[in-house]
Formats: C-alpha cells, structure tokens, sequence
C-alpha cells in the first residue's frame, strides 16, 4: 500500500515504526529486532562503565507516535518529528504540543515519513529549521527531500524545498535522511541507496550518497565533483547503504555518521571528500537468503574502511550524538548511538578520532532508540521508535 499524508495529519492508520537494517530480511518497513551479537571492530575493546555508577533512563514524556528526529531549541524545549508527518514541540515538564501546520505532503509507505530535522546554526535570529522527509513524486515514485521552513508557534512558514535526491525510486528502503551542519555553514545530508545496491557506487545518482550542500540548496564550488563529467555536483561521498545517523565531531569539525549493513555490517564512517565507502561492493554483510558474505571483500585500497562495525549480527545503528558537557567526566568527547535491533544506547569511547571502546547502556529498557541528542542542560536525552514513543534523559546515578 501507497501512502501519502500531509505534514500535520494526526495519525496514520497501522503506522510503521521501523527503518532498515538489522538481521532480517529487509521487506518493505520491516526493520528485524533480536539480540545483537558481539561487536567486533578495528583495536576496539570494551569499557567498563564509571565505577560505582548506574545509567537509567528517565521518562522526560510520552504519547510521541513514532518519534524520527529530536533537536533543542535555545529555551530548552525539544523539536520532534514523527514518522507519521507531524512536527511537535515537547517541554522538559511532560507537555506534548499540538501538531505543527504548514508542512508539505509526506509518503508514509514503508521506511518514509517525516525523518531528520535540524536548527539552523543562526536560529536565535532567523528561527529556521531543515528537514528530511519522504517526498511523493506522483505514480507511485518517492525520493528523500530536504526543506527549509521559518517555525513559528503553531506552524511553519516560508516552506522551501532545497533539495530532491535523483533519482525518486518506488517502494519503501532506505531514505537515509539525518543531516549536519558543518563548521562552515554547509550541510551535510546523508541517503541512503533506496534498496539499489549497485547505484550506490555510481555518481551520477543521489542513491547511497552524502551529498553537501549550501543551507539554500545551492552547491560549493569546492565539492569534490564540481566539474567532473558524468557526476552529480552536490556529491560528497558514495558508497553508503542506509544513513540512519550523522554528527559534527566538535574537536575536529569533521562528519560522522553511522549506516545499515545487511545481517551484520554496520559502521561507524567518517566520510572525507570523494571517498568510497564500499557499498555494495565491499561489506562486512551477508545476504538475507543464503547467510553468505556480499561483494568482493571488506577491504580494497580505494574503499574507506569503517572506524568500527557490527558483525554478525547488526544492531541497527540510528541517530547519534558527541558528548561536549562534563556532566559525566568520563563521557566528555565519546559518541553514543541509538540502536533499533539492538534496543540500547551504545556509548563508543573516541580517543584521538578513533574509536577505542564500546559500552552498551540500558540493555534491560527493551526500547528501540531512533534519535539520541545532548540537550541544552548537558544531559544525553533520546526518543524511543514505538506508536506510543517517549522522550527520556539518560541520568548516571
């Protein structure tokens, strides 16, 4: 089934709360659950967790119908978009708003919806936010989209679309969608490969793509692909299977982003300009049928290799966020990971951008966590992936 519903619609019938990825078979909205194996990961070890301390999850609020983005706005509030197509503003004292108006027609079918949004790096003074969202494109075809909009109390204004990925695809797999800001203004928008495969490797299309941007849609004259025959400008990195979180790393101001393998295969990358990030060609995967390994290897000199990846089983990795705060001494700098398959929070030690540890945190909440930010109090909070979502506050006590 085919479904479109505008930007403010309450709800949606038999509503899919899933992405892609994990150790199933990738059907149309079907994102596997189950307990994820042992990480394996380039001079990775475990970390222990601070002595003497427990990490609990601390319900902030409820009622959230499949929750996919979480950013602060400068009063503390949170900024929430849900799978469905709405947009609400949720206070730190439990109140959920009323559906934000004004958006654009959101495809719903499958793994699209309303997906990433981000405030502008300016938006004290021009109170603009972006956001990704599964875009209908009439017969029957969808791509992921990124629009601008002014927000106002109950409803956006000035609504502008800045960027289509090409080209818009049928069916439901791997919009991708998270977005970032750089350091100098640009913005960085991860996608996925729509369930293509091969096209990721080609760069004449937006499928399996980071592409950057300027905040208008326009392009910097210093991608890497500005010029090159036969490739898309907007191009950043290729090779990417399912984008399903991206962050600045404050110390270095460089991209990280976490994306979907099949039945194993998940990584953390930190995509430079031009880079090959192997997909479908070189993976640590395996093929939903046969359980066999993908492509060519998981290594070839010409393909970035990951920071850190899951395998054998994946645990489905989505949004993230770098910890600046000092509230946890021991967490200052690390990166901490929603997973979905997984139901956790994985903290990843980062040490002079590498990754040297990982500690998996509230194991027993049985929760699939979509989107994880640090909030303006210095406090890690997430949204869990379910038609009755929260928003909680990771406390250490």
């Amino acid at each position: 089934m085919h479904r479109t519903t505008s930007f403010a619609a309450l709800s949606c019938a038999a509503l899919l709360t899933v992405s892609c990825g994990g150790s199933g078979g990738d059907p149309a909205g079907a994102e596997p659950s189950g307990t994820p194996a042992t990480t394996a990961a380039p001079a990775t070890v475990a970390s222990a967790a601070p002595a003497a301390e427990k990490v609990v999850a601390t319900q902030v609020a409820t009622g959230l119908r499949s929750p996919w983005g979480l950013a602060f706005l400068p009063d503390g509030r949170a900024l929430v978009t849900e799978k469905g197509g709405t947009l609400r503003i949720v206070s730190l004292d439990g109140t959920v708003s009323a559906p934000i108006g004004g958006g654009p027609a959101v495809d719903t079918n499958g793994q699209g919806g309303l997906l990433d949004v981000k405030l502008s790096p300016d938006f004290a003074n021009d109170s603009t936010i972006w956001f990704a969202f599964a875009e209908p494109a009439g017969g029957g075809f969808v791509r992921t989209a990124v629009a601008r909009a002014v927000l106002r109390p109950t409803a956006l204004e000035s609504v502008q679309v800045v960027f289509r990925q090409q080209p818009a695809i049928t069916g439901g797999l791997h919009y991708g969608a998270r977005l970032a800001f750089a350091p100098d203004g640009t913005l960085f928008v991860g996608l996925g490969e729509r369930g293509q495969g091969p096209p990721a490797q080609a760069l004449d299309n937006h499928l399996g793509k980071v592409v950057r941007i300027r905040p208008d849609g326009g392009v910097p004259a210093d991608n890497p692909f500005v010029g090159r025959a036969g490739a898309l400008p907007e191009i950043w990195s290729y090779g990417h299977r399912n984008i399903q979180g991206a962050a600045i790393e404050p110390s270095t101001g460089r991209l990280w982003i976490v994306e979907h393998g099949p039945q194993g295969g998940d990584e953390v990358n930190v995509p430079a300009a031009s880079a090959n990030h192997g997909w479908p060609v070189i993976t640590y995967g395996r093929d939903y049928s046969t359980g066999q390994p993908l492509g060519q290897g998981t290594t070839r000199a010409d393909v970035a290799a990951p920071l850190h990846y899951w395998v054998p089983t994946s645990i489905a990795p989505a949004g993230i966020a770098f910890v600046t705060s000092s509230r946890v001494p021991a967490w200052t700098g690390d990166l901490f990971v929603g997973a979905l398959a997984g139901k956790m929070l994985v903290r990843l030690d980062v040490q002079d951008g590498r990754v040297v540890g990982e500690q998996r945190l509230l194991t027993s909440l049985g929760e699939r966590i979509r989107d994880v930010k640090q909030g303006p109090d210095g406090a890690l909070y997430f949204v869990t992936d379910s038609t009755d979502g929260r928003l909680m506050r990771v406390d250490v006590r």
